[in-house]
């Protein structure tokens, strides 16, 4: 599934957009990361005045063979208890996007849980929940083609519908293990470096966690390293989802809100299939999840934040988007010297 048409950002407005920020009544560089992201949405957008319109995150929610393990200190069923409560408004990424106004989409991407028809519910259900891939790859290759689609024609309705700013959140018990063994492969790290505490294992529950998956490693792990067998092998059904939705997303020439390890771990498959994708991202936070931090520096991605957080669910996209419209807003707004009668200096 490489069907994506990614080109890199065009900089033929580059010297203008810097010029245009450069001659804000501010000494050069003072609103630091503010100057680098108007550039950047600027040459995104290929305009001197971007602007961001119907912001959306979309929640993909899917369950993981590896959760039945014992790879997680909650139960499986959370992931759909979880997707009730974001429907009923009532999780932290809710909250956020009140906050901020930001649409919120809930997908069911593959959760182990058969949902009563809601109006809020966008239901993309692949299968079930993946396999264990202590015994089998998590999906079949079918399975895998279908989620990125699926999620590709979403992100294609949401931008016909107006959206040009688009961030992507998750729910799944077990995910992080699937974002470790992702990363261990496609960053050639050991497996020990990716693995962190997820929802809140003591050191016995992180102890197993790194010896189930490491048995995992051991007999699974494809002959084909490409980054698709390896997301069949060991993603998420939401992981593949989010990793098609970025890529349509960059196709459309959107702004993507990256968050926190699961979607970095979704953009790490999307940007070994398309590197030109990372053009388009902006990264929200550094989490608290062990193992993204060094996700981060191997995309050479400079997080907006750093609040100690980890919870998922796309809520560091949401804290984050405040600071995105705070760099279109002053290239938009505010003014020059020449148009102040302020006197540059020399």
């Amino acid at each position: 599934m490489t069907g994506f048409n990614i080109t890199p950002l065009n900089s033929s407005l580059e010297p203008a957009l810097t010029e245009k920020i450069n001659l804000k009544t501010k000494p050069l560089g003072a609103l630091g990361k503010l100057e680098k992201l108007a550039l950047q949405i600027g040459k995104i957008q290929n305009t001197l005045s971007p602007v961001l319109t119907k912001p959306t995150i979309v929640v993909f929610a899917g369950d993981h063979g590896i959760a039945r393990e014992g790879v997680s200190p909650f139960p499986q069923e959370v992931t759909w208890q979880m997707v009730y409560n974001f429907l009923q408004g009532g999780a932290g990424i809710n909250v956020f996007a009140r906050q901020h106004q930001i649409v919120i989409k809930v997908v069911d991407a593959g959760v182990n849980y058969t949902f009563a028809p809601h109006p809020d519910l966008i239901d993309l259900k692949v299968a079930p929940g993946t396999q264990s891939y202590l015994h089998s790859p998590a999906m079949s290759a079918a399975e895998c083609d279908t989620a990125i689609s699926r999620a590709a024609v979403l992100v294609e309705q949401l931008h016909k519908e107006g959206c040009n700013v688009i961030g992507f959140g998750e729910m799944g018990i077990g995910n992080t293990s699937s974002a470790a063994m992702l990363m261990s492969l496609l960053c050639n790290l050991p497996l020990e470096q990716c693995i962190g505490r997820g929802t809140g294992l003591d050191d016995k529950g992180l102890e197993k966690k790194k010896a189930i998956l490491s048995e995992a490693m051991r007999t699974q792990a494809p002959a084909d390293k490409s980054p698709l067998e390896i997301l069949r092998t060991f993603g998420g059904f939401e992981v593949a989802m989010i990793c098609g939705a970025m890529l349509k997303a960059a196709e459309l020439k959107m702004v993507l809100l990256v968050d926190g390890f699961i979607t970095t771990a979704a953009l790490l498959v999307a940007s070994a299939l398309h590197p030109a994708i990372l053009d388009y991202c902006v990264f929200a936070h550094q989490s608290n999840e062990q193992g993204h931090q060094q996700l981060l520096a191997y995309l050479k991605a400079d997080p907006l934040l750093h609040l100690g957080m980890r919870l998922g669910e796309g809520t560091g996209a949401a804290v984050a988007y405040p600071v995105v419209q705070s760099a279109v807003a002053f290239l938009n707004e505010m003014a020059s010297f020449a148009s102040a009668g302020v006197s540059n200096k020399d």
